[in-house]
C-alpha cells in the first residue's frame, strides 16, 4: 500500500477541520441512530432485532445489495465509481453487546452526554456505521472505492468473533483494507493484535465430597487452582498476563457450594507463550480433577493469534498524522476485537474510536457528545486516504 504525502495525505489533512465543523450538521441524525442502536437489545447470539434495524437504515440511504448472511451479519455495500473493478474496502462494527435482553437498555440523553448500557460497546460504532454514507453525501465525497459496511455478530464471549470470521471465509467481496469501529476511546489508534485465550474452568465437588462438602465446598478445589495459575511465570517482555476475571459459587450463605467456576484470560505478544501457559492451566485443572475431591473441567471459548502491521506502516504513519492534525494525541492500544480476525487474513486494518467516554461496561456506561465530530472527521480521513491509496491513479 503506497500513500504518497504529496499526492494523498496532504489535501485531507488541510480538509479535516472543514469536515469536522460541516458534520456538526449531521448531529442530529447521528445522535437519534447513536439512541436506537442502544436501546435495542442485541446480546451476542441474539442480535437479529438490531441486525434489522441496520438494514432498514441501510434501505433508506440507497445502498445496495442489502443482505444477512447465515450467521445474521448485516452487509451493504456503497459502490464506488470504479465500478466493479474498484477494489472493496471494509468498514465494520460489532453488533452484539454484553448484556442480556431483560437489561434495561434505555439511552439518558444529556446537554453533553448519552448514557446507557452498552451506549460506547458498541451502539455508537453502529450507528456510526449506518449513518456513513449520509457523512460522506453530506461532504460531497463520493469513493472510488466499493464501501463494504458490515455489522458483525457474535464478536464477544463464546461467539469468538464467529459473525466477522465466516463473513469473510464465505463474503464475495475481498477487501484489501478495513476499518473496526468502537465507540472509545478517541485517542484510540490500533493495529496490533495480542496473542489471547479465554477459558473458563468448572469445579465439581465427586459424589463422596458433595455428601460432606465442609464449610467451603468446591470453593477449595478453586482456590488451589487459582493459586497455581498465580504461581506460573510469565516474562515482563514479551509482555505477557493473566488475568482472572469472574469467580461464581453457591447461592446462600449458610450452604457450601457443590460447584464453582472461574473465569479467566491469558494474553501475550507471542502467541508460543500463550499456548505454552494454557498448557500449565490445563495440567492443573487434570491433576485437581484426578484427586478424590473434585471434577474439574477447562474449556476454551475465545482464541486470537498475534497480529501487526507495524508502527512505520503507512495507513499507522499517516492515521497519525490525521489524528495530530485534529489534535487527538494517539494512544497506541492492542486490540482483542475484529482487528484480529482481518490481521488473521493478512487484510491492513486499523480499529479506531469514535468519542471520549467513561464507565465502560457499567449501566452507565458514558460517551461525550462534542468529541464524536472530530471522531467522524478522522474515520472519513482514515478513508479518503486508504481510497486513494487502493484506486488506480487516474492517467
Amino acid at each position: 500500500m503506497e500513500i504518497s504525502q504529496e499526492t494523498h495525505l496532504a489535501p485531507i489533512l488541510a480538509s479535516l477541520p472543514e469536515w469536522r465543523d460541516s458534520l456538526q450538521d449531521l448531529r442530529e441524525m447521528v445522535l437519534a441512530n447513536t439512541v436506537m442502536c442502544g436501546e435495542i437489545p442485541s446480546p451476542t447470539f441474539e442480535e437479529e432485532n438490531l441486525v434489522r434495524f441496520l438494514c432498514d437504515r441501510f434501505t433508506e440511504t440507497g445502498l445496495s445489495s442489502i443482505s444477512i448472511d447465515e450467521l445474521g451479519n448485516a452487509a451493504a455495500i456503497l459502490p464506488g465509481t470504479d465500478g466493479e473493478r474498484g477494489p472493496d474496502l471494509l468498514v465494520v462494527a460489532h453488533v452484539d453487546k454484553i448484556w442480556d435482553a431483560t437489561d434495561d437498555h434505555t439511552v439518558t440523553v444529556g446537554a453533553d452526554t448519552l448514557t446507557g448500557r452498552g451506549i460506547a460497546d458498541n451502539a455508537l460504532g453502529a450507528a456510526v456505521l449506518v449513518t456513513l454514507p449520509s457523512v460522506l453525501e453530506h461532504l460531497g465525497i463520493q469513493l472510488k472505492s466499493n464501501l463494504v459496511l458490515l455489522g458483525a455478530t457474535r464478536s464477544f464471549g463464546k461467539g469468538d468473533l464467529g459473525g466477522l470470521r465466516f463473513f469473510l471465509e464465505n463474503s464475495p467481496h475481498s477487501p484489501q483494507a478495513a476499518l473496526c469501529l468502537e465507540g472509545m476511546q478517541l485517542e484510540r489508534l490500533s493495529y496490533s493484535c495480542l496473542g489471547m485465550r479465554r477459558g473458563e474452568i468448572t469445579i465439581d465437588l465427586k459424589p463422596s465430597a458433595a455428601r460432606h462438602p465442609g464449610s467451603a465446598g468446591a470453593i477449595i478445589p478453586l482456590s488451589r487452582i487459582v493459586d497455581r495459575i498465580l504461581a506460573i511465570e510469565r516474562p515482563e517482555r514479551p509482555f505477557t498476563e493473566i488475568r482472572l476475571g469472574s469467580i461464581e459459587a453457591g447461592s446462600a450463605y449458610n450452604v457450601a457450594p457443590r460447584s464453582a467456576s472461574l473465569r479467566f484470560e491469558v494474553r501475550s505478544e507471542s502467541g508460543e507463550i500463550v499456548a505454552r501457559i494454557i498448557e500449565q492451566i490445563e495440567e492443573i485443572v487434570d491433576e485437581i480433577s484426578a484427586g478424590h475431591e473434585a471434577d474439574a473441567e477447562l474449556a476454551i471459548i475465545s482464541t486470537r493469534e498475534p497480529g501487526d502491521i507495524g508502527f512505520s506502516h503507512p495507513l499507522v504513519k499517516s492515521t497519525r498524522a490525521i489524528m495530530e492534525t485534529l489534535g487527538v494525541e494517539p494512544a497506541l492500544d492492542p486490540s482483542m476485537s475484529e482487528l484480529a480476525a482481518l490481521l488473521d487474513r493478512g487484510i491492513p486494518a486499523l480499529t479506531t474510536g469514535l468519542t471520549r467516554g467513561e464507565n465502560r461496561h457499567t449501566a452507565r456506561e458514558t460517551i461525550e457528545i462534542a468529541p464524536l465530530f472530530t471522531g467522524l472527521a478522522q474515520l472519513v480521513g482514515e478513508l479518503v486516504l486508504l481510497d486513494q491509496a487502493l484506486s488506480p491513479t487516474d492517467e
